[in-house]
């Protein structure tokens, strides 16, 4: 049976913690002894690493992992990494802040032969028209540096075939802002299979949005730079690729 491993991070996240274990654990359950839920702890400054770990007592297949304070985007990486080298074939990231539906997941594991990766389409939104404005710049930016159009990059909630997720991976800095985004599009210039998935999005379930305004600024300024360093590499790589098949 193919093993799940769903990946979370989680920073501050104790006023929701609890109830998103409880919403995603019995998925592992049910597919396969060797399925995890990974929840990654950011270095958070309250109680979320332990109610993690005091979850993890009674559900052998949850994972709780720390670290020191990187961000969303290393963490993320952090938990795919962690899931690549204990062997997962099937790699799942959602976040910590209960925005997103466990029981929507059942169209993309449905799917999971299909395509090598498979993510959301927020299509019904309630997270504010900001976060809104902020996809919809993200997505011609990305048309604009990479010459590709992504319905949804930055989407948490997107399930992604190991040996995809290993290539692609594998030009994405350890420390990278927005790997998620980067990981859509090493997907389509790499010739994988990509398919969108409508989704609803829920506003956060509690606790404190870290991301404001001023923050998504400096984010996505870093982001223009970042962008045109690993738009660099991943064209290099899809020329030699071409290369070395011809």
């Amino acid at each position: 049976m193919d093993s799940l491993f769903i990946v979370i991070p989680a920073y501050n996240e104790q006023t929701n913690i609890e109830k998103v274990i409880e919403q995603w654990y019995p998925l592992v359950t049910q597919y396969g002894s060797d399925s995890r839920l990974v929840i990654i702890d950011d270095g958070s400054k309250d109680d979320t690493y332990a109610l993690i770990c005091e979850a993890a007592k009674t559900r052998p297949a949850l994972i709780p992992l720390t670290k020191a304070n990187q961000g969303h985007g290393p963490t993320v990486l952090y938990g795919y990494q962690y899931a690549l080298d204990a062997g997962a074939d099937y790699v799942f990231q959602t976040d910590s802040d209960g925005q997103t539906d466990s029981s929507e997941f059942d169209q993309f594991w449905n799917l999971r032969n299909t395509y090598d990766m498979s993510m959301g389409k927020r299509i019904a939104r309630e997270d504010g028209s900001s976060r809104v404005m902020v996809t919809k710049t993200l997505k011609a930016v990305i048309k604009y540096k990479f010459n590709v159009s992504v319905e949804d990059a930055n989407v948490p909630f997107r399930l992604m075939k190991a040996s995809a997720l290993r290539d692609c991976m594998s030009f994405i800095p350890d420390d990278y802002n927005l790997p998620n985004v980067a990981l859509c599009v090493a997907c389509m210039k790499f010739g994988y299979s990509l398919e969108f998935l409508p989704i609803t999005f829920r506003p956060r379930q509690g606790g404190i949005n870290s991301i404001n305004l001023k923050n998504i600024f400096g984010i996505g300024k870093k982001a223009l730079r970042d962008f045109t360093d690993i738009n660099r590499s991943l064209n290099e790589e899809v020329a030699h690729r071409k290369c070395t098949t011809a």
